[in-house]
């Protein structure tokens, strides 16, 4: 408790107000983790929390690692920095949209739930086809080497269904949108890379696929159907 007063007092703040700072900061984290399905939440936007009335410096480092702290210790949950990868090809560009959603400071809530546990008590019903969707279109990116032009991803999602130019799917509505769904999630990243004969699109595994929790599980996932089904090994 000593240490504590001590941190604190350097910022001239009471518990009190400290500890609702936190809170707010929890609040918004799970809030908007829940209400843009799981996207990256901005350090910034934390930040602003903190900083909207209050002005001492590094007071929002520590009110955003006491968030973290706590999200871990009470509700199970690794608000992860994600780790950003840098094109390094010459005639590659990001395209905007895909890096404009994310701050360079950025982080994803992530559950420290036992598997079992996590699809018994948390895992909804509507989210399972979603999460199956994702598997299988980073596994077939995956198979690519990691990268895929936009028209090769999508001669192999049609091989699953799904078609680049439907917008009333049963089970996803609009094909297009679940896609670009991943990449605000950023599990995948858009690319558009400058050639003889113009432009190409392709989609690279972003951070949070090539993640080691996400890409031994999608490397299991392929050892799975692999295992049943031979024909996944032609990807080109």
């Amino acid at each position: 408790m000593a240490d504590e007063d001590d941190v604190l007092s350097q910022f001239d703040i009471s518990k009190e107000e400290t500890d609702k700072l936190i809170s707010e900061v929890i609040r918004f984290i799970l809030f908007k983790s829940h209400q843009n399905s799981g996207c990256p939440i901005k350090r910034e936007d934390l930040t602003q929390i903190v900083t909207k009335n209050y002005r001492q410096r590094n007071l929002a480092t520590y009110v955003i690692n006491e968030a973290k702290n706590k999200l871990e210790n009470v509700f199970g949950y690794d608000l992860k920095e994600l780790q950003r990868s840098r094109s390094s090809s010459i005639g590659q560009s990001r395209l905007p949209q895909s890096q404009s959603s994310v701050d360079s400071k950025s982080y994803v809530l992530v559950s420290q739930l036992p598997i079992q546990v996590f699809r018994k008590h948390v895992v909804e019903d509507t989210t399972t086809p979603m999460t199956g969707f994702t598997f299988a279109l980073l596994a077939i990116v995956h198979l690519a080497g990691g990268k895929m032009p936009e028209e090769t991803l999508w001669h192999h999602l049609k091989r699953m269904g799904l078609h680049e130019n439907d917008e009333h799917n049963p089970v996803f509505g609009n094909n297009k949108q679940v896609l670009e769904t991943l990449v605000q999630q950023r599990f995948l990243q858009k690319e558009k890379v400058n050639g003889p004969e113009g432009s190409t699109l392709f989609y690279d595994l972003a951070e949070r696929a090539l993640d080691p929790q996400v890409s031994e599980k999608v490397k299991d996932y392929i050892s799975q159907i692999l295992k049943n089904d031979v024909s996944v090994v032609d990807i080109d």
